[in-house]
């Protein structure tokens, strides 16, 4: 079997929504198996607790070491700014002993991100996150227009760009994916699933 890891950071849990929609799309494609991971918190429970986060999902934590395991990955992480979150940048940076063996090279990956607004980096997040994958030798996988007619829509707000699927949490966080960008995140994983079997044949 082709294994797809699905590696997230989520705050609010619109990420890990993403994240499993991405997980459907992966297991569509016949021989590709997808398993749910997510990235050590770094910030204290207290701080947390004062940003009103909910409890952490269940997934498992994933750790350098499991990496080499998989055939492709889809990395899913909020945006800080237009750039990832840290805790995704904090576990990138655990990788050293990877890339110096390059352990991850020629494995292909995509992303994933949520953000608060239209404008607040759908694309500049993983377009500078791609650089973690380009040191590794991975081969960056776009979402490009796979998902048709969903992509030019502009009637309703929603999350996404060629780069890779999104969703727009809002300001306060209280906005879930919806139908269009869950549609997007299935399409990605199918996609990214496609190119990690193809490698491996």
């Amino acid at each position: 079997m082709v294994k797809v890891y699905i590696i997230f950071y989520s705050t609010y849990g619109h990420i890990k929504t993403m994240a499993e929609a991405v997980k459907k799309g992966v297991e569509q494609v016949e021989g590709v198996e997808a398993k749910i991971w997510q990235v050590a918190e770094t910030l204290p429970a207290e701080v947390l607790e004062k940003m009103h986060a909910p409890p952490k999902s269940d997934y498992p934590i994933i750790t350098s070491k499991e990496l080499p395991e998989a055939d492709g990955f889809v990395f899913g992480f909020p945006t800080r700014f237009g750039m990832m979150a840290a805790q995704m940048k904090s576990f990138f940076d655990t990788t050293g002993q990877l890339w110096q063996a390059g352990a991850l090279h020629g494995k292909p990956a995509s992303m994933f991100t949520s953000t608060a607004t239209q404008g607040g980096g759908q694309e500049t997040t993983i377009m500078t996150a791609v650089t973690q994958l380009t040191h590794h030798g991975m081969i960056f996988v776009p979402a490009g227009y796979a998902a048709g007619g969903i992509m030019f829509g502009v009637k309703d707000a929603r999350g996404g760009s060629p780069w890779g699927a999104g969703t727009l949490a809002g300001p306060d966080g209280s906005r879930q994916p919806g139908e269009d960008e869950l549609q997007q995140a299935e399409i990605l994983g199918k996609g990214l699933a496609n190119v990690a079997k193809k490698l491996k044949a």
